[in-house]
Parts: structure tokens; C-alpha cells; sequence
């Protein structure tokens, strides 16, 4: 595309972020479709994926890998060097909607900033999938990307979710999974899920239950394949039903430990998955009503 002159002035290109398929090389838009064929480049997480789509649809728009983990910051400024150019560029990820858990944020936001227009071409998401065909709320959720892979930091993740009332959709690695399964049947053991597994593919699979209900289903397999999603259920919110000795057996450990009220009211909240109201009114009912 050359560069264009408008009432004496240099029109700057445009970024257009381009959703693909997740897996089935069907599910792309006709705008999608008709963007890749009419840009000058194509910036590519990986061109081997990449490929797959171009080639399906016959699209022969010069592409390369520029965007990817590790190297996109070093690659925004000859991206905007382009755009100022007034060069059209559309920007895509492995699968389905860039900066979803994908490379990109950086470039976007530097095209924001120097008010390059950033176009969407929504499309496929792995996240929206899971979601709509779990069976789980979805009037209010979060999107928590990947699991950290630290044990000490994925324990402490899932410890927060205790309370939370949203639904939750978490992506996980097929390598990592079964020790994410197990950390959650640990700290959320009554919590119900739905491990989504090879969405829109062939062998696409929606497992639910508990963690360890869903554990038990995978153990017999010789690996777990394709990426997956966890779609959690929030916290009911419901005080657990303790008897009153057993909640004063509790706060007296607690006020041995010397903790301050609102330090217990808050271990008993992560403990209990319950508001900190609640936990509050619990320390209450149990004869703690100190600082």
C-alpha cells in the first residue's frame, strides 16, 4: 500500500488486531478474512501456526514472527515506523484473540499513545468458549490468565479465591494440569469446576465436578493433550455450618496466637471462604469483640 496524502497530510496506518481460530480453522470471520488479504503485513506470534490459517484461505500477505515472548518490546518501534509510513499492519496471535494470555499488549499501547488508530476484529476466544457451553454463571466472571507456576505462588492464588463470589476462568497447561488440580482439590476442595479440554477440535471434552472428582477421571490416561481451560465457581457465600463450640474453639486458638481482631476476622475469612463481614460477627458470637 503507498502512502496516502489527505488535505496535505500523511495518513498513518492502522493496527488492526485480528482474532483466528483456536482450532477449528472454520471459525474465522469473513472480516477477518477479507483485513489479512487487504494489509501490507502481517505480524505473527508464530509463523507455523500462522501459516495454517493463511494457507487454508489462500491469503499471501507477507507475515513474519515479530511479536512474541521475550522479544515484542524490542519489536514495537520498527512496527510504528511502519504505521507512521502510513502501512496497514494487522496483528495476530497463535490462536484465537491477541493480548488475551498472548503477546501484544505493549505494541497496542504504544500505537494508543501515539494515536495511531488501533482497529479490533473480534473473532474466536478460548476463554468466551469454555465459558458459554460450562454450564457455570457467566453474568459475572473473571479472567485470571495462567496459573502461576511457583507452588508457593499458585497456593496463595487459589487461597484468594475462597471468597470470591464471580465465577473464575483460569488457563492451564496440559503439563501443569493434574498438579493444578491437585493444589485446588487441596484449598477449594468443595468447589465444583469444568475443565474444558480441545476446544471447537475433534477430541473437544467438558469434564465437571470437584477437582479431585475431575482427578480421578484423568488418572487412567496415559497424558492429558491440548490446551485447557478451568471455568471455577465463585464462593456461595454462605457462613459453613460450625457448631458454636467449635467457632469459640477457634477464636481461642486464635486469640492464643495473640492476633488483632481484624487480623483473626481475616484468617477466618481465606480459612472459611466467607465474607469478612461474617467473620467479623463470627468473632462476635464467640465472645471476641477486643481491637
Amino acid at each position: 500500500m503507498v502512502e496516502v496524502e489527505r488535505a496535505g497530510e500523511r495518513r498513518t496506518g492502522r493496527l488492526f488486531v485480528v482474532s483466528l481460530p483456536i482450532g477449528n480453522l472454520e471459525d474465522i470471520t469473513i472480516r477477518a478474512l477479507r483485513v489479512l488479504r487487504s494489509v501490507d503485513r502481517i505480524l505473527a506470534e508464530d509463523t507455523r501456526d500462522t501459516r495454517r490459517v493463511l494457507d487454508r484461505y489462500r491469503i499471501t500477505t507477507p507475515f513474519s514472527s515479530s511479536i512474541y515472548q521475550g522479544v515484542e518490546r524490542e519489536r514495537v518501534e520498527p512496527v510504528l515506523r511502519e504505521l507512521r509510513a502510513g502501512r496497514d499492519v494487522a496483528l495476530v496471535s497463535d490462536a484465537g484473540t491477541p493480548l488475551i494470555s498472548d503477546p501484544g499488549f505493549p505494541l497496542v499501547r504504544a500505537a494508543v499513545e501515539a494515536g495511531i488508530s488501533v482497529v479490533p476484529v473480534p473473532g474466536a476466544s478460548a476463554l468466551l468458549a469454555a465459558l458459554v457451553a460450562s454450564g457455570v454463571p457467566c453474568d459475572r466472571f473473571a479472567f485470571d490468565g495462567m496459573l502461576p507456576r511457583k507452588a508457593s505462588a499458585r497456593t496463595a492464588y487459589l487461597q484468594s479465591l475462597r471468597s470470591e463470589r464471580r465465577t473464575v476462568v483460569i488457563y492451564e497447561s496440559p503439563h501443569r494440569l493434574l498438579a493444578a488440580l491437585e493444589t485446588i482439590a487441596e484449598i477449594l476442595p468443595g468447589r465444583r469446576l469444568v475443565l474444558a479440554r480441545e476446544l471447537t477440535k475433534l477430541h473437544e471434552e467438558f469434564l465437571e465436578g470437584t477437582a479431585s472428582e475431575i482427578l480421578e477421571a484423568l488418572r487412567d490416561r496415559d497424558r492429558v493433550r491440548g490446551e485447557c481451560v478451568l471455568v471455577v465457581h465463585g464462593s456461595s457465600g454462605s457462613t459453613p455450618k460450625i457448631e458454636p463450640e467449635v467457632w469459640a474453639e477457634i477464636v481461642a486458638l486464635l486469640r492464643e496466637a495473640e492476633l488483632p481482631r481484624k487480623a483473626a476476622a481475616r484468617i477466618l475469612a481465606a480459612a472459611f471462604g466467607i465474607a469478612r463481614n461474617d467473620a467479623y460477627r463470627k468473632l462476635g458470637e464467640a465472645g471476641d469483640d477486643g481491637p
